[in-house]
């Protein structure tokens, strides 16, 4: 399984584009830009099977509506924000003081349990690793060694938590129950910024200092 990072937006918040062989495509977290996007989806000659989400906020779903409809594919996000896409005070785009608050409309199928989840021809782990939001899951690929870990772990750093939902101590359970226990050779892609291992995290994140 191969992936491209897109970061995309005010934001620069990475959308990821993961496929296979057959150049099926699965799209995590289109945040904005959809113009670019799809010149990147064209240019690796790209069949987009699905849009995947690991939560809500508005820099992570600008795009959605623009890649489902022009692709005619269907949206996955966890059922704790189910009702973020289409409600600008919940997904924060409201409060940023933005010209236009951000939605999207509502998700097709909600992921409601951890473990092993299909779509497509795509098959991989779901984490529930809230803390940065409610509903923040992390997607694995196990025999790919990666992790798309949305805003919960960063290089060097995680994920905000002053937003509405958001709890410190869950998301340090999250990282640390769900996401440190891989293998350390897991890369780790993050919401924002560059990839990490979660051997790298674990020797010299501060955040996670004592765990």
């Amino acid at each position: 399984m191969k992936w491209k990072q897109v970061p995309l937006g005010p934001l620069q918040t990475n959308c990821y584009l993961v496929y296979g062989d057959d150049q099926s495509c699965l799209i995590v977290d289109p945040g904005d830009n959809p113009k670019k996007l799809i010149k990147m989806i064209d240019q690796l000659e790209l069949k987009p099977e699905a849009i995947l989400l690991t939560h809500a906020h508005f820099d992570h779903i600008g795009a959605v509506d623009s890649i489902r409809d022009k692709y005619a594919l269907q949206v996955y996000i966890h059922e704790k924000e189910k009702d973020w896409l289409t409600d600008p005070a919940m997904n924060g785009s409201k409060h940023f003081m933005m010209q236009d608050s951000i939605t999207a409309r509502a998700a097709d199928h909600l992921i409601k349990d951890e473990g092993e989840m299909s779509i497509g021809k795509f098959t991989f782990e779901v984490f529930e690793t809230p803390g940065h939001s409610p509903g923040s899951i992390s997607v694995h690929f196990p025999k790919d060694h990666f992790v798309i870990a949305g805003d919960a772990l960063f290089n060097g750093s995680i994920g905000r938590t002053d937003l509405p939902g958001g709890n410190h101590n869950q998301l340090i359970r999250s990282i640390h129950d769900r996401l440190l226990v891989l293998p350390e050779e897991t890369e780790v892609l993050p919401g924002h910024g560059p990839t990490t291992t979660i051997g790298h995290e674990m020797d010299s994140n501060p955040f996670l200092n004592g765990f």
